[in-house]
């Protein structure tokens, strides 16, 4: 079942909650895959090097679908793995058939969907790790956010709202910002600017995209604009994990994340709400011309994007970006649901504004729905 040092007491797991969990007897690990014929879970652990090495140097144990599957989720248990800063994803292999809607490929490591938090290069923009690997993490060891005891929500009615819409980076990434340059283009940089809003008179900010993203996307292949950095963001790698590189001093993603709750705060102490601009129709995977494999199509691209069966598994693209999101498939919508959930009780976000809406609106074949069950 595993094929890993054998300092290490394994246990067929749970299947559920899905992603990396705290047990009793260990740190549960749990992704769904319907279609997956074999699935391998890879750890990095904190002495293991650096991100990226990780290809040659991960512990990879081997789920036995007798013991670590239950329906079509797979798990496995593992004792005595430290609770934070452990890396992890998966290789995960199904049928080759693409005319079927698979793309399956045992060499890619894989992102968890449900990681809460995703490490990768540290600093925005940084050249030389722009081709680094992006990987789930978790954290166990930090105590729970101190959101205060005077702490509650704006709860401004719709009718009087006033909002600012907002790239995190760019806001302050200027040197015309007067922060100091660590802070620049960060969570930090935009507590700084509150009194700034205050004074526009501004009680909501709606932050363009603020879960992780790879702003190298472009130089991964041939393009047009591949000596381009994607500042905007609308290229999601995972639902759950806020941008690790917009938090400063180049902590990684635990540390950003725990600067986002920072920024949450101040920002509702200022009687401020905060709107996320959020994508769930495409991924940043693009297209099977110049796919980027990181995540969901490694893991069942028939579940979670709309492929066309009747002409040769082909990738439907409503999006206009390679890709479409699956999202009124019942495991897809369920993820969108848990990740919506998710933002409010961990980050306290007050609101959402979809993008490329219609989407949501459409069934498993593409068609549009009068009664979507995802907007249900």
């Amino acid at each position: 079942m595993a094929e890993a040092t054998p300092s290490f007491k394994i246990f067929p797991g749970q299947a559920f909650p899905l992603g990396a969990s705290e047990v009793d007897n260990g740190i549960n690990f749990a992704i769904f895959s319907q279609h997956a014929t074999a699935v391998t879970l890879c750890l990095s652990l904190p002495q293991s090097g650096e991100l990226d090495m990780l290809a040659g140097g991960m512990i990879e144990f081997s789920l036995d679908p007798n013991l670590n599957k239950t329906g079509d989720i797979w798990h496995i248990c593992i004792e005595d793995l430290p609770r934070s800063n452990v890396l992890y994803g998966y290789r995960i292999d199904g049928p080759k058939d693409w005319d079927k809607g698979h793309r399956f490929d045992s060499n890619n490591v894989l992102i968890d969907p449900y990681a809460k938090l995703v490490e990768g290069r540290r600093n925005f923009g940084d050249a030389k790790h722009k081709l680094s690997k992006f990987l789930g993490t978790y954290d166990f060891d930090s105590l729970p956010f101190d959101w205060g005891e005077d702490y509650k929500l704006p709860n401004i009615p719709e009718r009087d709202l006033v909002v600012y819409e907002m790239n995190v980076r760019a806001f302050t990434a200027d040197e015309s910002s007067c922060l100091d340059q660590d802070i620049r283009g960060t969570y930090a940089g935009l507590i700084e600017k509150i009194p700034h809003l205050l004074e526009l008179g501004i009680n909501a900010v709606e932050l363009l995209p603020v879960f992780e993203f790879d702003e190298f996307e472009f130089q991964r292949r041939p393009n047009p604009r591949d000596h381009m950095i994607n500042t905007w963001g609308y290229s999601t790698i995972n639902f759950f994990a806020p941008m690790s590189r917009y938090g400063s001093g180049g902590g990684g993603a635990v540390s950003a994340s725990q600067e986002f709750k920072e920024m949450v705060k101040a920002l509702h102490g200022a009687g401020i709400e905060v709107i996320l601009d959020v994508v769930y129709n495409h991924t940043n995977e693009a297209d099977d011309k110049h796919p980027y494999t990181t995540s969901f199509r490694g893991i069942d691209n028939k579940v979670y994007y709309m492929v066309d069966l009747n002409n040769k598994g082909q990738l439907l693209n409503f999006s206009g970006c390679g890709n479409t999101f699956n999202c009124n498939h019942p495991v897809v919508m369920e993820l969108i649901l848990d990740s919506l959930r998710h933002w409010v009780v961990e980050y306290h976000i007050d609101g959402f504004r979809f993008d490329l809406a219609s989407v949501l609106c459409r069934g498993t074949d593409g068609s549009p729905l009068g009664a979507p069950p995802l907007i249900r």
